[in-house]
């Protein structure tokens, strides 16, 4: 720092020749001497960089080498494929901390140390991240007690979120709507909510209602309904097909069917079924009545 007092002018030709002055009379001996108890150190710490980058991505090939072969042997044990993917996510959380402890420690950097800041930062995150932790234990919750397994379709009652189940990670899972969007849901919510396995199931019931006129003849109205119901390809045929009276309405009767089939075939069994037994109905004459609005004007 040069300070200009007022009785003084520096300019800055006067500021350029006494540096230029100061270096001509620098010693040589001394840049040298300080040059060359730098060197070593400067060459230690290109070598230790280099180290630590071949360090790097040897680590990075080992760990993936390792997180395919454990997959390959919780796969052949028949693990569920949650379970597998909940594990993975660990271990990959561990084996890169590992691998940095390792990579700091090439700098001289003590691994006591690095292990005490990360408890400190833990309890830290620990207290801030209240959400995430109760996530993890909804995952693990979720992975031991088994409400539904990846593959499976679910429907979270409390916000009506549904979907196929995806991945099923440390904190969320993702679900596949049927129209192939994605949902993420935290674990803690799946585990502290009420929610509905359609698939878990081998097998499912389809119930069907169909309102019928009041002047139909209800024994043939049954006996059409439990033909259509015995056609069905996808019934399950050591299960009773189901066919009665549900209600009586203001304006028809209500029948209902039942037939059981696979889950895999609830779906184009159920609109199957739903399309034959109009069909059936109308070719039997049978009147499907809806709802009529009559609207009297007076003069």
């Amino acid at each position: 720092m040069i300070l200009l007092s007022t009785d003084t002018e520096v300019t800055i030709t006067d500021i350029v020749q006494q540096e230029a002055e100061a270096a001509k009379n620098a010693n040589p001996g001394v840049i040298k001497s300080y040059l060359e108890k730098m060197l070593p150190q400067v060459l230690s710490l290109g070598a230790q960089i280099i180290i630590a980058l071949i360090v790097y991505f040897v680590g990075i090939k080992i760990i993936s080498f390792a997180r395919k072969k454990i997959k390959k042997w919780l796969t052949k044990l028949n693990f569920d494929v949650g379970v597998i993917q909940f594990l993975d996510s660990i271990i990959r959380i561990v084996a890169y901390f590992v691998l940095l402890c390792i990579i700091l420690g090439l700098f001289g950097i003590q691994t006591t140390s690095i292990v005490a800041v990360v408890t400190s930062a833990s309890l830290a995150a620990g207290l801030a991240l209240q959400g995430s932790l109760s996530n993890f234990a909804g995952g693990v919750l979720i992975l031991v007690l088994k409400p539904f397994v990846v593959g499976d379709y679910i429907i979270e009652d409390t916000h009506g979120n549904e979907g196929t189940v995806m991945h099923i990670s440390t904190v969320y899972t993702k679900l596949r709507t049927i129209d192939n969007k994605i949902i993420v849901i935290p674990n803690g919510t799946l585990a502290n909510t009420s929610l509905t396995n359609l698939t878990q199931m081998d097998k499912r019931r389809i119930d069907l209602t169909v309102g019928v006129s009041y002047d139909t003849d209800l024994k043939k109205a049954k006996e059409v309904m439990r033909e259509v119901a015995l056609a069905e390809e996808a019934r399950l045929p050591e299960e009773n097909v189901d066919v009665f009276v549900s209600e009586l309405g203001s304006s028809e009767v209500t029948m209902g069917c039942r037939i059981w089939v696979k889950t895999a075939d609830y779906w184009p069994a159920r609109w199957r079924l739903t399309e034959n037994l109009k069909n059936a109905l109308d070719e039997n004459s049978i009147e499907i009545p809806f709802q009529q609005i009559d609207v009297n004007l007076k003069k």
